[in-house]
C-alpha cells in the first residue's frame, strides 16, 4: 500500500485470513506506538502510516445463489473485515452481490405484460433470489437443454444473466490491469479460490459447481454438506489471478492435513491436476506454511534429517521404502544410481556407513517379519479396544 497506494488487491475469506487481519488492523491501530515502529524499521517500512482507502478490492469467490446480508456469506465478510475493517473505499471494490445478478429489477414485471421470457403463460416473479431457486437448488444443465417448465425458463434465463455478469466482473479486473496482491488458501483438493482439480490454468471468472473434497470442507460455513451441494460458486479463475505478470501471489496453509496439497502445489510441475501449480509462471508467488503443512517438502524433510543426532533402522526403513515405491522398484533392485538421485536416500546411507544390499536386506526383512507377526493367531489372550471414533464400532 505504501508503494503502490492505488493498486488492486484480492484477499481471502474463512479461517485463512483470521491472524492476518487481526495484525493488519494492530499494525494500522498502533502505528505510532514503539513497539510497532520497531516492526516497520526491521522490515523496511515507510515512516509513514500507509492508507488502504486508496487500494481497489476485487471478491475472489461467493457461494450462489445467498443473500449478501446472510452472515457467512462472502460478500458480508468482506465488507465487515476488510471494507470496514481496513478502511477501504466502498465505491473501489468489486463485489459479488449474488441479489443484483441476474434478476428483474423491481416493479419492472409489471410493466411486461407477457413476462419476462416474452410469453403469456410466464408470470412468474423473479425479483429475489428464492423466487429463481428455491431451496437454493441450481441445476447448471439448464445452460444446455430446453427448460420444461415456466420455472425453469425464467431459472434459464438468470443462469446465463449470472454468466454475463462474470464475463463484465471478467472484464473489470483486467481493465485495471489484473490484481496485483493476492492472498488465499489452498483447499483439500488442492483448490485456489474455488477452481477445483482439474480447473484450466488460464479459467475466468465464472459460476461453477465444486467437488465433493470442497463441498465437504465448505459445509460448516452453510450448515452441512446438503445445503452445500444444492448451491454453486462463482469464482475468479486461475487465469484472472495469473493475468498480471507482476502479480505478488501469497498462499497460506496450516497443519498437516495441508501438507499432501502444499508439496503437490510446490513440487509437481504445472498440471491441472493441482490448480495451485498456475502460480508456477508468477515470480512474485511464495507459500507462507507451518511446519506440518511443510512436511512432506523435500527440502524440509531433508534438513530435518540433516539434524537427527543419529539415523536408525527405521528412519532407513521408511526412507529406504518410500523410494521403493516411488521407483516401482523391488528393494533389492535398488542401486547406487537410484539412491543418488534421491537426497534423503543419499543421505540416509551415508550416515547407516553400511552398503546399500545390506540395508536393503534388513529392510525386506523388516516388513516380511512384521507381515509374519500380524499373520499369527493370539489365543487366551485379553484386548481393550478404546472405541476413539465412532466408525471403530463397525470395526
Amino acid at each position: 500500500a505504501q508503494h503502490n497506494p492505488e493498486g488492486v488487491c484480492s484477499l481471502p475469506t474463512g479461517k485463512t485470513p483470521e491472524y492476518f487481519i487481526k495484525w493488519v488492523q494492530r499494525i494500522l491501530s498502533g502505528w505510532s506506538t514503539e513497539s510497532i515502529q520497531k516492526e516497520v524499521k526491521h522490515y523496511g517500512l515507510g515512516p509513514e502510516r500507509p492508507s488502504l482507502a486508496g487500494l481497489t478490492f476485487v471478491q475472489i469467490d461467493e457461494f450462489y445463489p445467498i443473500s449478501p446480508a446472510q452472515h457467512n456469506s462472502f460478500h458480508h465478510y468482506v465488507n465487515e473485515f476488510y471494507i470496514k475493517g481496513f478502511g477501504m473505499d466502498p465505491r473501489k471494490a468489486l463485489l459479488i452481490d449474488c441479489s443484483k445478478i441476474g434478476l428483474g429489477q423491481p416493479g419492472t414485471h409489471v410493466q411486461q405484460h407477457f413476462g419476462r421470457t416474452g410469453e403469456p403463460e410466464d408470470h412468474i416473479r423473479d425479483d429475489s433470489l428464492e423466487e429463481v431457486w428455491p431451496g437454493g437448488s441450481v441445476d447448471l444443465s439448464l445452460r444446455m437443454r430446453d427448460p420444461s417448465s415456466r420455472l425453469e425458463r425464467i431459472q434459464q434465463r438468470a443462469l446465463r444473466e449470472v454468466d454475463q455478469w462474470c464475463a463484465d466482473y471478467e472484464a473489470k479486473i483486467r481493465a485495471l490491469g489484473g490484481i496485483g496482491f493476492f492472498m488465499g488458501g489452498i483447499g483439500p483438493d488442492g483448490h485456489v479460490a474455488f477452481n477445483c482439480q482439474g480447473c484450466d490454468h488460464n479459467s475466468t471468472t465464472r459460476l461453477d459447481q465444486l467437488n465433493y473434497a470442497s463441498q465437504a470442507a465448505a459445509a460448516g460455513d452453510l450448515g452441512g454438506i446438503e445445503a452445500v451441494r444444492r448451491r454453486k460458486v462463482i469464482t475468479i479463475g486461475l487465469g484472472t489471478i495469473t493475468y498480471n505478470p507482476e502479480c505478488v501471489a501469497v498462499i497460506c496453509a496450516a497443519g498437516e492435513a495441508k501438507a499432501r496439497q502444499v508439496r503437490n502445489a510446490v513440487e509437481e510441475p504445472a498440471h491441472v491436476n493441482y490448480p495451485a501449480t498456475a502460480l508456477h509462471k508468477l515470480p512474485g508467488a511464495i507459500f507462507f506454511v507451518t511446519a506440518g503443512a511443510a512436511k512432506l517438502l523435500l527440502e524440509r524433510q531433508l534438513v530435518n534429517l540433516q539434524r537427527l543426532s543419529s539415523v536408525d533402522e527405521r528412519m532407513a526403513e521408511r526412507v529406504l521404502v518410500s523410494l521403493s515405491l516411488q521407483l516401482r522398484k523391488r528393494l533389492l533392485d535398488l542401486t547406487a544410481e537410484d539412491i543418488e538421485q534421491c537426497p534423503l536416500a543419499a543421505h540416509v546411507v551415508e550416515r547407516m556407513a553400511k552398503p546399500l544390499t545390506e540395508l536393503a536386506s534388513a529392510v525386506r526383512a523388516s516388513l516380511i517379519a512384521k507381515i509374519e507377526r500380524g499373520c499369527k493367531v493370539h489365543e487366551g489372550k485379553r484386548f481393550l479396544h478404546t472405541e476413539p471414533h465412532h466408525d471403530d464400532i463397525m470395526l
